[in-house]
């Protein structure tokens, strides 16, 4: 089970014209064990009391896990985000890069489950747990 070819090189040329591309997200790191994406704060990341939106962490963190997800699947198969769960424990502001790591809790044939612990700066500032749904398997 795996697919090697999903790597942060892939990425690049299909987020995009994508919601998380348009949002500034980006993946650094895509590994079997862990993902690292990373997006820097500007002003349409913002709610209008002037801190990152609250779906711009969501956005981010299962961005991170959507992408560990898909490098768990065998080559045809899709997923879908069927739960998710964030706890925001800091403010972002307008020039921060939050940085998501992501490492899968289980991986199985139908399910996947991911946690993505969100950093600004050296400060934990957000915790996302997600399952994923395997399609077309």
């Amino acid at each position: 089970m795996g697919n090697p070819d999903v790597t942060v090189e892939a990425s690049r040329h299909v987020l995009p014209g994508s919601f998380p591309g348009d949002l500034g997200i980006e993946l650094v790191e895509i590994a079997e064990q862990r993902v690292v994406g990373r997006l820097r704060v500007d002003r349409r990341h913002l709610h209008p009391g002037g801190q990152v939106h609250g779906a711009v962490w969501a956005a981010l963190a299962d961005t991170v896990a959507g992408w560990g997800t898909r490098r768990h699947l065998d080559p045809g198969l899709e997923f879908t985000t069927v739960e998710m769960k964030v706890n925001v424990f800091a403010a972002g502001r307008v020039g921060d890069t939050l940085t998501g790591v992501g490492e899968p809790l289980h991986v199985g044939r139908r399910t996947q489950a991911w946690e993505v612990r969100v950093h600004n700066g050296d400060r934990l500032a957000a915790n996302f747990v997600c399952t994923q749904m395997v399609l077309g398997g």
